[in-house]
């Protein structure tokens, strides 16, 4: 964009029309060539709430902290569900008597047959695991932690990018809008010079010169559609709109923030960005691992229930206590049951894995923090140097005006020449494309602090 610098050379006959009225000068018409006359306009807080929910990579963050939910809700309830439940149904031989007495001989199939079934259900409820169930439920819920930052991370990245486009647009139409004034302003004057150059009474070397400005500025032009053109496309992926989109048509102008001190930006990075916090949650994540594995050096003790019917019409039933009746029979029971692994050379081994996990998940801790706060005072001084160039390129295009006012009036008054023009036009023509580029600088700075940061109240959304 900065290449565009090269139309204020024929600006300088647009500023000194301006400067003959000795008033404040008006922005140029804005019109955009890369839209249809009835594009939806979209403002900057529309087009970030739609890419916050159409943008692919913050879909997928948010389908991943849906499984993460998923996990969490089987944590809790699966120490809960150790429930079997069996059945069967089959034939069954008619058998009478007792266990002293039965006139049937042993074959199991015989001519005269019935439908048998059973059916049990077994199952304990945990009672006390040394801390198995709480650390897993620690683990799931530091998990979501780590699903839900990772959401807002996506969106932080995304706010980045759509400023940067939004922006973008706005800055191209400007330069449009600088190039084709300008370029109307030439050509009244290049027909004139061909005039005068035709009469005898003109420079041709001055309309050579004239001419190549005018094919420069053609060239800018061009250049100046591309990048609207583009920062258009990549507003539409970034906010997932089909068809045209459009911005506001206004000026670019420098956000409202004023920059505060470094140090409050470190800390609201500490506390705010995304990254950072999905290391802390991590963190707790793998100490809860570690106590999970550390419990399980010690057993599990439950109460164990057991339920069971069946029932066999052709067998007679047994209602001696000391028969073991298996074709009719209901019975349940409960019982106080433990269960212990005892692989602890195995199970050391995976607590030292465990270990390692959490030291892994540590250093990664602290390089987020190292790596976000130099992201922070890279953003910051790039926010600083770019409020100093608004400043100063501000204060030279008042200062070049002043040059073009005085130039202007000594040539209304003869003691200057009409070529003496030139200069100061394109001075003020150059630091005003300067003082707009430092303003696109300083809002992508401003939004780039709001990144790194994770404070998205830095950059504002109008």
């Amino acid at each position: 964009m900065r290449r565009l610098t090269g139309l204020v050379l024929a600006g300088a006959f647009l500023w000194s029309v301006v400067a003959r009225a000795e008033e404040p000068a008006k922005p140029p018409p804005r019109v955009s060539s890369a839209l249809p006359a009835r594009a939806p306009v979209y403002t900057l807080r529309r087009c970030l709430e739609l890419a916050e929910q159409n943008y692919p990579k913050v879909s997928e963050a948010k389908a991943r902290l849906r499984n993460k939910e998923a996990q969490a809700s089987q944590a809790y309830t699966a120490p809960f569900s150790e429930w079997t439940l069996t059945g069967g149904i089959g034939p069954a031989p008619t058998v009478r008597g007792t266990s002293v007495y039965s006139p049937n001989t042993d074959v199991a199939l015989t001519s005269n047959m019935a439908l048998a079934w059973q059916m049990g259900i077994d199952g304990v409820v945990p009672l006390w695991t040394f801390g198995k169930i709480s650390n897993l439920w620690d683990a799931a819920e530091a998990q979501i932690k780590v699903g839900e930052h990772e959401v807002k991370k996506e969106k932080n990245d995304v706010k980045l990018s759509v400023r940067r486009a939004y922006y973008g647009v706005l800055l191209a139409r400007d330069s449009l809008a600088l190039v084709r004034e300008a370029a109307k302003q030439i050509d009244k004057h290049l027909g004139r010079l061909e005039a005068r150059v035709d009469a005898g009474e003109g420079d041709d070397i001055e309309l050579l010169k004239l001419k190549m400005y005018r094919a420069e500025l053609e060239a800018r032009e061009s250049e100046a559609q591309k990048q609207e053109r583009i920062a258009l496309a990549g507003l539409r992926f970034l906010t997932g709109v089909k068809g045209p989109l459009d911005v506001p048509d206004k000026p670019l102008t420098r956000v409202r923030h004023t920059l505060a001190p470094l140090g409050r930006y470190l800390d609201a990075a500490r506390l705010f960005r995304p990254e950072v916090n999905m290391a802390r949650a991590g963190v707790l994540a793998r100490q809860a691992q570690v106590r999970l594995e550390q419990s399980r050096y010690f057993p599990d003790l439950g109460l164990g229930l057991s339920a069971r019917y069946s029932r066999a019409p052709e067998v007679t039933n047994q209602t001696n206590p000391y028969v073991n009746d298996s074709a009719n029979r209901f019975m349940y029971g409960a019982a106080l049951a433990l269960k212990w692994k005892l692989d602890f050379l195995p199970q050391s081994a995976r607590v030292a894995q465990a270990r390692a996990q959490l030291e892994e998940i540590r250093a990664t801790e602290r390089y987020a923090l190292g790596g976000v706060g130099t992201e922070v005072e890279q953003s910051f001084a790039e926010a600083t140097d770019a409020a100093k160039r608004v400043d100063a390129y501000t204060r030279a295009q008042g200062y070049a005006r002043q040059w073009l006012i005085k130039v202007q009036q000594g040539i209304d008054v003869g003691t200057f020449d009409d070529e003496d023009i030139v200069s100061p036009a394109k001075e003020y023509a150059l630091k005003r494309f300067s003082q707009m580029s430092a303003v696109y600088e300083y809002n992508i700075a401003i939004a780039k602090l709001s990144q790194a940061t994770g404070w998205d109240a830095i950059a504002p959304v109008e």
